[in-house]
Formats: structure tokens, C-alpha cells, sequence
């Protein structure tokens, strides 16, 4: 493979759902830093328009989608949106989710169980399938999913959220079957993380201890750190790369004696 700069996305667009905050925040900057076009979709227009300034600072250009991943409808109309402003999409990343606080599994209601497996798996679901055969039609491209740790240390408190996240890993493999050799189809699972959702646990006494003594890294992550696996896994540094899940937690999510 040639030294040549592997993550030159001149020229591409990328779609980033919860694109506007968090971890798919810092993606967009990254990805609009190394030259792509980059659609940002949340729920909240105005979030994702902050956004797109921020991205046009950086000489890359973007567009704001004020859309809820949870609705097909709403799905559907990102990609016909995607595709009548750019003319294409190069990579999907479905990054958006929600993981509520609920008093007990048993006063857990079907609305918010809904709303959790709509936004972690039902979305990534319809886009992978709108966006995945149309970039299998064309030119190819690129899918990652971002998971969660969740998926595979579930607990009482993250129930819903990591069986979607689970459905989120399981789902990775079944599309990167269906739309190869075009399309590669990967997913970041992620750890703990400094993002806005975060804080409520993160700068805790309990979180502080337990990251000191059985994480390898010993500390959270930033979200910038999740910028080079997105960018490794959508350019042609990956190009035998496809239903692979890769951790990206500080080693966090590594058994241990304790």
C-alpha cells in the first residue's frame, strides 16, 4: 500500500446521525478536517446547523437534517435528503442513541423501551439497509455503527439499551454480508466516554475509583479518541476490514479478578 495520505476524504460525504454533540460531533470536525462534506442529522435542527458553521470554519462544507432515527419516515427522508443535496454518501455512520435512567426493569414502560431500541437499532437498521443499497449500486462506501460496551457487559440499569446495542453488533455482520464486496459494513463499540450525556456519571467518586483500579487506562475516554478509528475503518486503510467490531474503551471492558 502507498504512504500516500489515507485519510484524504476530499470529495466524499459522510452522514452522521447525532452528529451535532457527543461523540459523532467530534467525528464531523475530524472527517471535515481531512476534507469530506459532511450531513449532519440529530434531532434538533438548529444543533445540527451550529454544527455545519463549525464545519465550514474548518473549508469543508456540510448540511443540517432535523430528523428522528427512531422513525423510518424520518429515515427515509434523510437519505433522499442526502442524496438530492451531495449526489451521493461515501460513508453512514450511525451514531445516534439514548440510554434514559429508568427506576426498575419492572416500572420500565413500553414507551420508553420503544423509544431506546428505535434509536439504538431500528434506525441504524433502515439507514443501513436505504443507504447501504444504494452505495452498493454505486460506487461502494463505507458503513460504521457506533455500539457500546453495553452490548457486552449489560446490566440492570443499561437492560433495553444493551440488548439494542447487542442487536447493533449482531446487525453489523448481517449487512457487511449483504452489501460486500461494495460496501464495508464495521462498528466502533465504545466505552466510557466524556461527552454531555456522560456527566451525570463521570466526574463521580465511584466512577473515579473503579476506572483507577480496573480500567488499564485508568481514566474515560475523550471523544476526539474515537476520531482515528472512524476515519481508519471509512478510508481505504481498511479496505479488508468489514464485520469487524472494534473496542474502543481504555480497556475498560477487559475482564478482571475483581
Amino acid at each position: 500500500m502507498s504512504a500516500a495520505p489515507i485519510y484524504d476524504f476530499a470529495g466524499k460525504v459522510v452522514t452522521i446521525t447525532g452528529g451535532s454533540r457527543g461523540l459523532g460531533h467530534a467525528m464531523a470536525l475530524g472527517f471535515a478536517r481531512a476534507g469530506a462534506n459532511v450531513a449532519i442529522a440529530s434531532r434538533k435542527i438548529e444543533a445540527c446547523e451550529s454544527t455545519v458553521d463549525e464545519i465550514r470554519a474548518l473549508g469543508a462544507d456540510g448540511s443540517a437534517h432535523g430528523v428522528h432515527v427512531g422513525n423510518w419516515r424520518d429515515c427515509d427522508r434523510l437519505a433522499d435528503e442526502v442524496y438530492a443535496r451531495w449526489g451521493r454518501c461515501d460513508v453512514l455512520i450511525n451514531n445516534a442513541g439514548m440510554s434514559p435512567l429508568y427506576p426498575s426493569l419492572a416500572e420500565h414502560t413500553e414507551d420508553l423501551f420503544d423509544k431506546v431500541v428505535g434509536v439504538n437499532l431500528k434506525g441504524p437498521f433502515r439507514l443501513s439497509a436505504l443507504f447501504g443499497s444504494r452505495m452498493a449500486a454505486g460506487d461502494g462506501g463505507a458503513i460504521i455503527n457506533v455500539s457500546s460496551t453495553a452490548a457486552i457487559r449489560p446490566s440492570r440499569t443499561t437492560t433495553p439499551y444493551s440488548a439494542a446495542k447487542a442487536g447493533l453488533n449482531a446487525i453489523t455482520i448481517a449487512f457487511a454480508q449483504e452489501y460486500g464486496p461494495k460496501v464495508r459494513v464495521n462498528c466502533i463499540m465504545a466505552g466510557p466516554f466524556l461527552t454531555d450525556v456522560s456527566k451525570v456519571w463521570a466526574h463521580t467518586d465511584e466512577f473515579k475509583i473503579r476506572s483507577q483500579s480496573t480500567f488499564p487506562l485508568q481514566r474515560a475516554g475523550d471523544p476526539n479518541e474515537v476520531v482515528g478509528a472512524a476515519l481508519y475503518l471509512a478510508s481505504d486503510a481498511a479496505s479488508f476490514t468489514t464485520g469487524a467490531i472494534l473496542t474502543i474503551d481504555g480497556g475498560a471492558s477487559i475482564p478482571t479478578s475483581e
